[in-house]
This record gives C-alpha cells, structure tokens and sequence, in this order.
C-alpha cells in the first residue's frame, strides 16, 4: 500500500470512527444538560461550566509540550525509529511530571479563594470543592499516565483511543444522568462517577497501548539527560506556550467574564449554546481534523504541489460546510433551544449573530493545521496580540453592551489575528508564497456563500415558515433548510467557481 493510500485510510478511519462515537456523545450531552437543569438547577450547571474553565487556568502550564511532541514524532514514525520515539516520548513524560506538580500548587492556592469567587453562587460551597476536585483528577491523570497516547495520534490510529476510551464514556454519562435522576445528592454521585471513570480510562488506555506499540518503554526519570539530543521539543515548546495563551484565552475566559458581569445562570444561557456549536464543531472535527496527521507526514515526504493541492481541497471544503453549520444555526437555533429547555433560555439576537460569526470562523482555521505541521509556531508575538485584545475588548464592550459585547470583543481578535495574520505567517514562511492567492480565493468564497445564505434564507421565511412545536417539526425543517442551503451553495460554487470542492 502506497504512503497516500495508508495516509488516506487512517484517515477515513479515524473520521468514521470519531464520526459514530460523536452522535452518540452529543445525544447524551443534550440529555444529560437537561437533566442538570431539571433536578439540580441552572447554578449547579453553571458552577459546572466555571469550574472547568478555572481548571482551564491551571492547564495553561502544560505550555503546548503534546503539540510540540506530536511534531518531532512526525519524522521518527516515518522511518519506524523506536528508539527516538521512545526517547522522545520519555521526555514529555518528564515534562508532564513537573506540570502535574505546577498544576497541583496551583490547584491548592486557587482553591483558598473559593469562598470570594463564588460569593455570589447559590449553590453549596462544598458543591464547588467537589466538582473541582474531581476534575483535576482527570487532568493529573493525562500527566502521569494518558501522555502518552500522543503516540496513537501521531501515527494515524486515534480511532484505537476512540474505540477504547469513548465507550466508557458513553457509559460514565449515563449513569450519571440516572443518578442525578434516580437519587438523593444525585451530584455527589456525579462527582464520583466521574473520577472513577477518568481512572478506568487511563487504565483502558494503558493496555491499547501496550498491545499495539509493544516496544514503548519510557523512563521519563531519564528525561533530563536526553532532552538535548532532541532541542526542537523545548524550543517547540516555548514557543506553543504563547499559542496555547491565545487558545486558553479564546475558549476560556468568556463564561468567567459573563459571570462576573452577571451570574452563573447567564453563563448557563450561554453554555447551552455553546453545546450546540461544540456540538457541530465537534462533528466537522470528527470528520476532517483527524487528517492532522497526515498532513505532517505528507509535509515531512517535500512534495509542494501536492501539499498545496490538499491544502485549498481541505480550505475549500472546510469553507462550504462551515458556511452550511453556520446557516443551520442561524435558522434553527432559537427555536431548538425553546424546545430544550423553554424559552426563558433563549439568547438575545445581536449576542446571537456575534456567536454565529466566531462559529464560522472557528470552522474554518485549516491554516492552524498546516502550520502546526510545518512546525511555524516562531510568531509568539501573534498569540499574546490575539489574547490582549482578546481580553482588553472583551472586558471593556461587556461594560457597555454586556453578552454583546463580551463576544466581539472575541471576534476582533479572531479578525486580526486568526484570519489576517495567520495565513500570512503561513505563506510566507511555510509555502513561501504571495499571500494574495490565499486573499483573492476566500473574497471569492464569502462572496458565493453569502449570496447562497441571502437567497435560501430569504427563500425559507417563504416557504418553510411556520410554529415549530415539536422535534419532529423541528427535525423535518432542519432537514428541509440543509439540503436546501446545500444544494444552492454547492451549484453556486460549480457554476462560479469551477474545481473549487475537489476534495
């Protein structure tokens, strides 16, 4: 079998997979978020959501190592070097190791203040003890022990990490649903749930990889003496660190900005939308991330023709279903959060749009994996930019316009830096190319998409307008607007712009 042909399957494999374990998972967040909100209240979901992003803060000391060593893993797995995988991986285990005990301190220092952070909260203090506890639990045990399936994703074969761990997974949710249901302090059953899991997993894992890399043996203790044959792991990694800032700034700090300009039930609202888009995200992830992999490999074989072919058949196609995603949301996202949970949870329309537009964007970020393949992660500048503004706009337009505000701040950001700087930064230095191919190709691109999105929702008020009272309602007009959207975008883009969806 040829290099693209196993590239190609592991792919597939990955993202059929992903794609099965996703629909799964997603049904059983909705449910399981509905259930919060019945039988222990919005608080309870809402310390939930602001526990996991304090824990956020902590995680920021893992400083990017699992991307810088997925990088230098690239090359060793192409030529089948044991020994180089085994000492590279040891390092990150000796990395990981002093971030677990960084993480630790931290942890104990945060947790002095509970009481003046979450003065406000109506919930028991202990509940916020707890959750936290836990959590940081499964986080320690992706440092001592889960690290090392950065093996399994770098050689193409996440879908063993899938098969293996997701189904507890599966598993953990729906016995916490029927605790939180079924008993009394159905939350302490919860938390308990929930460490014991992240324990099984690692224990699960432990064995997927010893039955397929039989000849993995780390010594992390030896991480010390072997760092220096390998100085693109700590340069990698320094410079990740400013990267990992922007991402943790991005996707972190708004629910403890909402919170600390409303409540924890406003961060609830806002969470059961960012389920939604997760939801969708993660399912767009599913299908075309696991190719990451790829891609480093395709980039370590030098053949830029080819590299430049997947990239703008991987841009192009990313681009056409964001844009569907994003046209879906905009039309039926109200009315399936009224179904839900009720309208009381329904976001105003302005913070709405806002969130639609960081939705698009995010979907179509192919430049972070090219560039994470090539190893450009120099510009740490770029991250400290996106992160100031990030959270200097944020917290200034949330004074005046709340939500709103909060959330362009966001999108500024991701304007300046994701959209602007990014594919600069990568043609320049990656393809060594004039950026304005990249400029010329997505004006093209947004311009088709906008159209299609004017006309076909213009074209629905007309012809599928009516009360939604039901899913069955809600699910036949979902059905009706995709492949509505789908059909008129993509004739759009044959017509138009012949070749562009060759993926």
């Amino acid at each position: 079998m040829s290099a693209i042909e196993s590239r190609t399957n592991r792919s597939l494999k990955n993202a059929k997979v992903a794609l099965f374990f996703y629909f799964i998972n997603l049904m059983l967040q909705f449910f399981s978020r509905k259930i919060f909100l019945e039988y222990l209240g919005v608080e309870v979901l809402g310390l939930n959501t602001t526990v996991q992003n304090l824990l956020g803060c902590l995680n920021l000391a893992e400083l990017g190592i699992s991307g810088a060593v997925a990088y230098t893993l690239y090359k060793p797995l192409y030529e089948k070097d044991t020994q180089a995988i085994n000492e590279i991986v040891s390092i990150q285990g000796w990395l990981y190791r002093k971030v677990a005990y960084i993480v630790i301190a931290g942890s104990c220092v945060l947790m002095c203040f509970f009481p003046l952070i979450f003065e406000k909260a109506k919930v028991p203090l202990w509940y916020t003890y707890g959750s936290f506890i836990v959590l940081l639990a499964g986080a320690l045990f992706s440092y001592f022990i889960n690290y090392r399936q950065i093996v399994l994703t770098a050689d193409q074969k996440e879908y063993k990490i899938t098969l293996n761990v997701q189904g507890f997974k599966i598993l953990k949710v729906i016995l916490q649903i029927l605790a939180i249901r079924y008993l009394d302090n159905g939350y302490v059953y919860w938390m308990i749930l929930e460490f014991l899991f992240s324990a099984v997993a690692a224990v699960v894992l432990d064995k997927v990889l010893k039955r397929e890399y039989p000849w993995l043996k780390l010594t992390p203790a030896k991480g010390k003496e072997i760092k220096a044959k390998y100085p693109e792991i700590i340069t990698k990694t320094k410079q990740m660190f400013f990267h990992k800032i922007g991402a943790f700034v991005l996707f972190q700090t708004s629910p403890l900005i909402i919170y600390g300009y409303a409540s924890l039930t406003l961060v609830a609202i806002y969470g059961n939308y960012m389920l939604i888009i997760t939801g969708v995200s993660l399912l767009l992830n599913s299908l075309l991330n696991s190719v990451g992999a790829g891609i480093g490999n395709l980039i370590a074989e030098g053949d830029k023709k080819k590299i430049k072919s997947v990239y703008w058949e991987l841009t192009s196609l990313r681009i056409w279903l964001a844009s569907i995603v994003c046209f879906c949301i905009y039309k039926l996202g109200h009315s399936f959060i009224t179904l839900w949970v009720g309208q009381d949870f329904v976001l105003n329309q302005s913070a709405f749009l806002v969130l639609i537009v960081i939705t698009f964007i995010g979907l179509t970020r192919t430049n972070d994996i090219f560039l994470a393949a090539y190893g450009l992660y120099q510009d740490v500048w770029a991250p400290i930019a996106e992160a100031v503004l990030n959270l200097t706009l944020s917290v200034l337009l949330g004074y005046f316009y709340g939500l709103t505000g909060i959330l362009s701040g966001v999108t500024v950001s991701l304007l300046l830096i994701v959209c602007g700087w990014k594919p600069y930064f990568l043609y320049r230095c990656g393809f060594k190319e004039s950026v304005w191919e990249y400029v010329l190709h997505c004006m093209k691109y947004v311009l088709l998409l906008a159209a299609s999105f004017l006309f076909v929702s213009w074209g629905s008020d007309k012809l599928f307008a009516g009360i939604i009272s039901s899913y069955w309602q809600w699910g036949i007009c979902a059905i009706k607007l995709l492949i509505t959207y789908a059909i008129i975008s993509i004739l759009l883009f044959v017509t138009l712009d012949s070749g562009t969806l060759t993926y």
